[in-house]
């Protein structure tokens, strides 16, 4: 029966990130559909999803059509794939329209996609944003002890204040990204880096070199690392029954603090010190919610398993707050974001490129794992938000599929038209001033 509740639930998350991704594009395409027939463009179809139709009727010329693939939708506007205005025709009925009224139907597509971004960007704003505690800290919690930072002498607990003169206040996260720790390691072009850090009150610099991971989870080149994680509280999501935990007194949404009076920084670092200690009793400092208590536990090696443990499930958020940022603010750090990840794809020194760029089907695991996590509906409107941005800002681009490029294309016809124009006119006027001379 378990099964197939979780097999529901997440067939429904399927459903839901489907329907969220499929509403983006559609509202793109209406508002090429609503500007074309503004301005008298003559539209054969629109279509929401693709593939043979499951339905169709026509309305006043227009085949609307709900097709079987749920990949999003389109809108057959014929004007809009020629550059030269079409006379209308007693069969072929294609209306004159000037470039200006291509352009703007053009143009309406990424409008739409921008004012979908508002809308959405309204609703974190009223609704807020979860925000971990690993996003928001520039404090080391883990350190790989065979990667660059532990080479170069970092230690866990040290505070990161800049990246090669760059100011960091974020170990990584959602927004704009030339904030983050993450970012200026990756974005990094020079062999070595320079870490500016704080540790136990004294400013310290350390010059550190990279490593670029063969591949990651995808089968792509990494990104260029240090071998750090952020500092996040270990906070209980769960306990197993007659685990050392639970008979400890332990709860849900415990936070440990410390170990035998030592602060822990990470989940990372509190699974260290109980595989070196074993089984012997630890004291933990625990907070539960405005109280901090101490609590004996002794880990214990449990069934099928070969090291000591607690018994626990940590959250792999831990601490979390609601953050309310401004519908401008979220739209500026999304333009921003698409900015500086595409100067950084074409730098040829950069590490980053295409193939790091999340295409169809990395949105869509975004979108899926926003939604199985805790509140994951606030987080898939603040990446409804940022998608929205992308989609607008991108297509704004004068690249020939894009709807930049129709812009750009119908731009210079106009321009050349008005300039053949200007020519002929110029002709005549020196033919006739001659004639009368």
């Amino acid at each position: 029966m378990e099964m197939v509740f979780e097999a529901g639930k997440t067939a429904l998350v399927l459903l839901e990130v489907v329907l969220i991704f499929n509403f983006i594009i559609i509202v793109h395409e209406l508002g090429h559909f609503f500007a074309a027939r503004r301005c008298g463009l003559k539209v054969d179809r629109f279509s929401v999803w693709f593939g043979p139709a499951l339905w169709k009727k026509t309305v006043s010329g227009v085949e609307y059509r709900l097709g079987c693939v749920p990949a999003g939708g389109f809108v057959s506007i014929p004007n809009m794939s020629s550059v030269e205005p079409i006379n209308r025709t007693p069969d072929g009925c294609f209306p004159v329209v000037s470039p200006w009224r291509k352009i703007f139907v053009a143009f309406s597509g990424p409008l739409f996609s921008l004012l979908l971004a508002f809308v959405f960007a309204a609703l974190v704003w009223a609704l807020g944003r979860p925000i971990s505690e690993s996003e928001a800290t520039t404090v080391i919690g883990y350190i790989d002890p065979n990667g660059p930072a532990a080479g170069a002498g970092i230690h866990v607990g040290d505070k990161i204040l800049a990246i090669d003169g760059h100011p960091v206040s974020r170990f990584a996260g959602a927004g704009q990204v030339n904030d983050t720790i993450v970012w200026n390691v990756a974005r990094s072009e020079k062999p070595t880096i320079r870490i500016s850090l704080v540790r136990g009150g004294k400013r310290l610099a350390f010059d550190i070199r990279p490593v670029v991971p063969q591949t990651n989870s995808l089968g792509r080149k990494g990104f260029r690392q240090i071998g750090v994680a952020p500092a996040q509280l270990p906070v209980i999501a769960n306990i197993f029954e007659n685990s050392p935990a639970w008979q400890a007194g332990l709860r849900k949404r415990d936070a440990i603090v410390a170990t035998n009076g030592q602060k822990v920084y990470s989940v990372r670092e509190l699974a260290d010190i109980i595989k070196v200690r074993g089984i012997q009793p630890l004291k933990l400092t625990v907070q539960r919610a405005e109280h901090t208590l101490q609590v004996a536990v002794t880990p214990c090696i449990l069934q099928g398993k070969q090291s000591p443990c607690l018994g626990i499930l940590w959250d792999n958020r831990g601490r979390v707050h609601t953050s309310h940022p401004t519908p401008i603010d979220q739209i500026i750090a999304g333009v921003q974001t698409v900015w500086e990840t595409l100067m950084a794809v074409a730098s040829k020194k950069s590490e980053i490129k295409m193939q790091h760029l999340s295409g169809f089907v990395g949105i869509m695991r975004l979108y899926y794992l926003s939604f199985v996590a805790p509140e994951g509906w606030k987080m898939a409107l603040w990446l409804s938000v940022a998608l929205n941005v992308n989609v607008a800002v991108l297509n704004l681009f004068p690249i020939p599929p894009l709807d930049g490029g129709h812009m750009s294309t119908w731009t210079v016809s106009n321009g050349s038209s008005r300039f053949a124009a200007s020519a002929a006119l110029w002709q005549t006027a020196s033919g006739l001033e001659s004639t009368s001379s």
